[in-house]
């Protein structure tokens, strides 16, 4: 017997727990998690990563003399090059470049040179043989000149036509040295031509030797200042390292940067770069150093997007100044970046989860008597709230979540969802004037139809 009302008491327990479960699974499911409308400040952020880069620093570039039109060597090669990250003093060794080209060069631009030499002293000895010809025939044609002059004294007492020849004979001796005379002055003149060509030539080629001297002499690459080696890219994107080949258009090997002024550089989606101004605090963390909090501020935004990779969206560079210096701090450090974009005061604002929306209207669920689907005017947001301009008042209890059955809901504030069109079909309508869009046209022709 007391084991059957054992029995009965186990069991109307269990049916007790059964019903009181169900109970309470139904209560819970008729619970839901609301939030109430607040008023006051807001603080909208856009937040990004970026790379810490100095904002300024000094090249070390390919000796200048590689730039030299005498040189023509169009490429060279790294050899040797010290590790990247290095502190170096000023004049403390970096690089070192390709000597083998250098000597090659060298070698054939001295054969060159010294063919260039030969050429100038033949061109003398030919100038000193033509000239002294000519000075030889001026001379034949001087003692011809007065050996005329001869005749025609003794010719006077002799017949008119004898006379008459000497004069002849003389007039055109002196023709033939005043001809003599010319052609000397105008074969000097060209072979002064010639020689000069000659010797430009030579020059060339000696200022040529030169400067792959020079070259030489500076294939060993120094440090111009103190500071950390960071090494540049090529004309192909890829860090500069032993065997890289660099050209006179792309003489940067590496730069010492800057460590006191530090920039972070950092890419904004074309979504909130309308929000990013030239000016604006920014909260700058490190990813190697999770408790260092930096200060700084936007301080260039670039007007022309590129592409993101994979993607057909648009980001936009931003420079960011960080504000002092820190011994801890090297460039290529990820930061994180939280950009103050604006301070709203004395708004009503909601948590973002509250606010729902369709592809033409933003509405939030209020919980009074009965749930009802509020369309809502908002402004500006941050990751966690948004800013209600019109549809709800301070202390409003709205839904965190959607409910069950929404096609039943009444739905209100259709009067700010015709607001939001008119205000767009105005902005619309500016924006043609703007842009040159005959507007009147248009209105005649809605008139006819």
């Amino acid at each position: 017997m007391n084991k059957k009302k054992l029995l009965i008491i186990i069991s109307v327990a269990v049916l007790l727990l059964i019903i009181l479960f169900f109970s309470l699974r139904s209560k819970s499911n008729e619970e839901l998690i609301t939030c109430k409308v607040k008023r006051g400040s807001i603080e909208v952020k856009v937040h990004t990563s970026g790379q810490l880069q100095s904002e300024n620093s000094e090249n070390i570039l390919l000796p200048s003399v590689l730039s030299s039109q005498n040189v023509r060597v169009y490429e060279i090669k790294i050899t040797d090059l010290i590790e990247e990250g290095s502190v170096v003093d000023s004049g403390q060794y970096i690089a070192t470049l390709d000597h083998k080209v250098i000597e090659e060069v060298l070698t054939q631009a001295r054969l060159d040179l010294e063919a260039a030499l030969v050429v100038v002293e033949d061109a003398k000895l030919d100038s000193n043989l033509n000239l002294s010809n000519y000075r030889d025939l001026i001379t034949n044609s001087q003692a011809d000149v007065e050996e005329r002059k001869i005749v025609l004294a003794e010719s006077v007492y002799e017949s008119p036509s004898v006379i008459k020849r000497a004069e002849m004979d003389l007039s055109k001796a002196e023709r033939k040295l005043e001809q003599d005379i010319k052609g000397l002055a105008m074969r000097q003149r060209q072979l002064n031509s010639q020689m000069e060509r000659r010797n430009i030539d030579f020059r060339l080629k000696q200022k040529r030797v030169e400067d792959l001297m020079k070259l030489y002499d500076a294939l060993i690459i120094k440090a111009p200042k103190p500071g950390m080696v960071i090494y540049a890219r090529d004309r192909f994107g890829i860090k500069i390292q032993v065997g890289s080949v660099l050209t006179p258009w792309s003489p940067i090997i590496a730069t010492l940067p800057d460590m006191t002024k530090m920039i972070s550089e950092t890419y904004i989606n074309e979504i909130d770069i309308a929000k990013i101004k030239i000016g604006q605090k920014v909260t700058l963390s490190i990813d190697a150093f999770p408790d260092k909090v930096l200060n700084g501020e936007v301080i260039s935004v670039a007007n022309i997007g590129q592409p993101m990779p994979k993607s057909d969206s648009k980001v936009f560079l931003v420079n960011i100044r960080v504000f002092g210096s820190d011994p801890d701090l090297k460039p290529a450090m990820t930061t994180g970046n939280l950009i103050q974009t604006g301070v709203y005061l004395d708004k009503l604002y909601v948590p973002s989860e509250a606010v729902f929306e369709t592809d033409s209207t933003k509405f939030v669920y209020l919980n009074k008597k009965n749930i009802v689907r509020q369309l809502v005017d908002t402004g500006e947001e941050n990751e966690d709230y948004v800013i209600i301009n019109k549809g709800v008042a301070e202390g409003d209890e709205l839904l965190l979540s959607e409910p069950e059955k929404t096609e039943d809901i009444e739905t209100k504030g259709w009067d700010i969802y015709e607001a939001q069109l008119a205000r767009q079909k105005e902005q619309k309508t500016s924006g043609e004037q703007a842009s040159g869009v005959d507007t009147t046209r248009k209105g005649n022709d809605n008139v006819k139809k």
